[in-house]
């Protein structure tokens, strides 16, 4: 462990609920609880780059009243046999690399050899290689980069970070703090790498590194909104 890692860090910390915030993920205390079929579509979601409250929770919150509450989808497979071109899903989600990247990856997912729905997402989110990930049946999916790969990884329960802005904003801050270090944010796998590097470094998991940056650069009423929100759900 790096004492100087550590301080930078410890500062950023202050008052920031990081453990909380990483078990929400890893206990599926969040508003699509620990549905798996919600839990891709909210990756499929975000594959776009749209934000969390005024994308991709309309979008979940409209494939869950389409085809969940419906029960025109009951599992992985189900949804994988669904049409690109279905109107109630080009309702739900609009963007075809959005719907394909639904589709696509619960067929995948469909026919991995675990149990179940859960088992099957969770499988894959532990054994899959983020370094390779366009080498995975999921990450060489059209429309997925490293970004979505990670995030529903991080849905599944998985301990990682994702690349996505907040955390380069936290990794060169914490960068510009040290006088020396292997930092590096300059691609999606430098990012992931420089996160994993601050956990081994720290007292701090890669997820909890994830979420310190989320909660450090995410706008303070953004951050409560989307809070609230995985509150709200959970109390149900």
């Amino acid at each position: 462990m790096s004492r100087a890692v550590q301080s930078v860090l410890d500062r950023y910390a202050e008052g920031v609920p990081c453990a909380e915030l990483a078990a929400a993920f890893r206990e599926h205390r969040r508003w699509t609880g620990d549905d798996p079929r919600l839990l891709l579509a909210e990756a499929a979601a975000s594959t776009t780059g749209q934000r969390f409250l005024g994308g991709v929770k309309p979008t979940v919150e409209r494939f869950r009243e389409a085809f969940v509450a419906t029960d025109r989808v009951a599992s992985f497979a189900d949804i994988a046999a669904l049409d690109l071109e279905d109107d109630d899903l080009v309702a739900a989600f609009g963007a075809q690399r959005k719907r394909r990247v639904l589709l696509e990856a619960a067929g995948v997912l469909s026919a991995r050899p675990e149990a179940d729905d859960p088992a099957a997402l969770l499988g894959w989110a532990e054994t899959a290689d983020h370094y390779r990930y366009d080498e995975d049946p999921i990450g060489a999916i059209a429309g997925v980069g490293p970004s979505t790969f990670q995030f529903l990884r991080q849905l599944a329960g998985v301990e990682t970070l994702t690349p996505d802005p907040t955390a380069v904003a936290l990794i060169d801050a914490v960068a510009d703090a040290l006088e020396s270090s292997p930092l590096d944010t300059g691609t999606d796998l430098r990012t992931i790498a420089s996160g994993e590097w601050l956990a081994v470094e720290s007292s701090y998991s890669a997820l909890e590194i994830d979420r310190l940056a989320w909660w450090t650069f995410t706008d303070a009423d953004d951050r409560e909104a989307v809070l609230a929100v995985h509150e709200s759900a959970t109390k149900r």
